[in-house]
């Protein structure tokens, strides 16, 4: 037979076997893109191992962690507890994962108790050291500020809100703050994010007159301070914006998403020296799941002459959370 000849074979159509892949490639499929930081697409790929092999805990421990590098934290903590409520003891690693992940979403007591709560069924375990420093960790913000648990209802609602701020998406922030302003009117914050959320998708004139009516209430409101500083920024009110500025000036907040909060406002508001010197005191293990932090504090630095911080930062920004790429870049940023 010549070379160039191509040999043909029957083909049974009937007897192909498909290539159906099971749980192990997709989990691998999965950790290639999360090792990449392609949290999407690791996410696709997991939820996909989860569902061909729903009885490997592994699955679901790795998704955790794939939420956790993404910053949706609940959305960990939710996967973490099918696994505790499936398999119990054999998986304690999963206390230390959940404690560490409501460390991050603010919620102390419960990071306290689930840190304990590992260490008690697991002295010796792998996450000791991490577990006792995060104990350490909590007993001295425990003194800073008086912590309250949180409803679970509350923390979902907490968490769908801030997607859709971090992306700027308005009309899908709205009506749940509006929701929640409704269900939990103790919760400040909802009615300042709904505020925030109104003016950026056009009521600017009712989102300041909220701020205003709120501030006269209290006078020293942390939020209706940064809400109408930017406020006045957008709508080109220089004389009062730096009023409001000048009364953050004087505020250092101990928790780290309020201290994250002064130091946006001074960025969106021009004030970019005094930004840069708000974000270098906040450690940004806490924040990288806002992006906000990468955003502002690129743009700050490269107002200030520090060009390659801020590129370290936006291109750290952009792998963290891919939609910021859809941004400009802080070199031709011009706060609006």
């Amino acid at each position: 037979m010549h070379t160039s000849q191509k040999m043909k074979l029957p083909l049974n159509v009937d007897k192909v076997i498909p290539f159906i892949p099971e749980g192990d490639f997709y989990f691998t499929k999965g950790v290639e893109a999360f090792q990449k930081r392609k949290f999407d697409i690791a996410v696709k790929w997991m939820k996909k191992a989860v569902e061909a092999s729903p009885e490997e805990p592994l699955f679901r421990c790795q998704l955790s962690i794939i939420y956790t590098e993404a910053g949706a934290y609940h959305m960990a903590n939710q996967v973490l507890t099918e696994v505790l409520d499936a398999h119990g003891d054999d998986y304690v690693d999963c206390y230390y994962l959940i404690a560490n992940n409501y460390a991050h979403l603010g919620l102390m007591n419960d990071a306290m108790k689930n840190a304990k709560q590992y260490l008690e069924q697991a002295p010796e375990g792998e996450f000791r050291e991490e577990a006792e420093e995060l104990l350490q960790f909590l007993d001295i913000e425990e003194e800073d500020e008086d912590w309250d648990g949180i409803d679970d209802e509350l923390l979902i609602f907490q968490e769908t809100a801030f997607y859709h701020l971090e992306r700027q998406e308005w009309d899908y922030a709205l009506p749940l703050l509006k929701e929640m302003m409704g269900l939990f009117p103790e919760h400040v914050t909802a009615k300042h994010e709904y505020s925030f959320a109104l003016f950026f998708s056009g009521e600017e004139t009712e989102a300041i007159a909220l701020e205003e009516k709120w501030l006269e209430e209290e006078p020293q409101s942390l939020f209706c301070h940064t809400n109408l500083a930017v406020f006045y920024f957008y709508t080109g009110n220089s004389d009062k914006t730096a009023a409001h500025v000048e009364a953050l000036f004087n505020v250092y907040p101990l928790h780290s998403q309020q201290k994250l909060r002064v130091a946006v406002t001074l960025a969106r508001t021009g004030y970019y020296r005094e930004a840069v010197q708000r974000f270098k005191t906040l450690s940004k293990s806490n924040l990288q799941g806002h992006a906000s932090y990468y955003k502002w504090y690129s743009i700050a630095a490269f107002h200030t002459g520090i060009p390659s911080k801020a590129l370290a930062l936006w291109e750290e920004g952009c792998k963290r959370h891919p939609f910021l790429s859809k941004d400009e870049g802080p070199w031709i940023h011009n706060n609006h």
